[in-house]
């Protein structure tokens, strides 16, 4: 069986560092999903006590999470430390590159959360699986990730201009399901989201700005974005162009 390609952490890390100065002007998808997840954390009953967001970033969802739990402080992990300068000084911080798998631990979390950050990692079945493995008796996972099936529209451009398209290959939602036990999925759901812009090029665009422009396929060069560009089918609404992504949303607990 062909292996898939691995995205290198190195470049993920890179990239992501270079953009953390400019992430939270430019991630609105990412911010509206630490809400949403931080709004479905305020109806559980998580007790208090370690609570981690996993590939914070610039900490959006760890800040979602302590204004609507107020007194509880969330530690913030992330491999890169430009990223995490980005947060409030007084926020708990951990440097640690997830590819590695899971910090130590000081004492066991009582919930684990993570948006937008698993998809990232080179194995993100194997990834979930140990986040599930981590959790003691009472403790929650809370999960948003993208995943196969986003940018339909890229991908049929891409097919119609002759080019490979060099999106980021996502994980496939029935795998991820596959790892978790019975009895542990408190809620899942399938969220899609549609951008639109005036040009594909601007859909495209706030993912370089954020530093999500990694891939596991080789760069194009200008002429075969030309031709995927013109081939993207507009969207409904005259004189404009959609980006729609499916989202993962799992609420866990053992």
């Amino acid at each position: 069986m062909d292996r898939k390609p691995v995205i290198a952490t190195e470049d993920v890390l890179k990239q992501f560092s270079n953009a953390a100065d400019r992430y939270n002007h430019a991630a609105r998808l990412q911010e509206g999903m630490a809400w949403r997840l931080a709004g479905h954390c305020r109806h559980l009953r998580i007790p208090r006590g370690l609570w981690v967001d996993l590939g914070s970033g610039t900490g959006r969802l760890a800040d979602a999470l302590e204004v609507t739990h107020p007194g509880q402080s969330v530690l913030r992990v992330d491999g890169s430390a430009a990223m995490l300068q980005q947060q409030q000084p007084s926020a708990k911080t951990l440097q640690w590159d997830l590819s590695r798998g899971l910090p130590p631990w000081p004492q066991q979390p009582q919930l684990l959360s993570s948006s937008f950050a698993l998809h990232w990692l080179p194995n993100p079945v194997q990834s979930l699986r140990t986040w599930i493995q981590t959790l003691q008796p009472g403790s929650w996972l809370v999960l948003a990730v993208p995943i196969e099936g986003s940018f339909p529209q890229w991908h049929a451009a891409a097919t119609a201009a002759g080019e490979p398209c060099t999106a980021l290959p996502l994980p496939v939602g029935k795998e991820l399901m596959a790892v978790i036990p019975p009895g542990m999925v408190q809620r899942q759901q399938l969220l899609p989201f549609s951008q639109t812009a005036g040009s594909p090029a601007s859909l495209l665009k706030p993912m370089i700005e954020i530093g999500a422009g990694s891939t596991t396929a080789n760069r194009l060069p200008p002429g075969a974005w030309r031709r995927i560009f013109k081939a993207w089918p507009q969207a409904n609404i005259a004189n404009r162009f959609a980006l729609s992504w499916r989202i993962q949303l799992l609420i866990l607990n053992r």
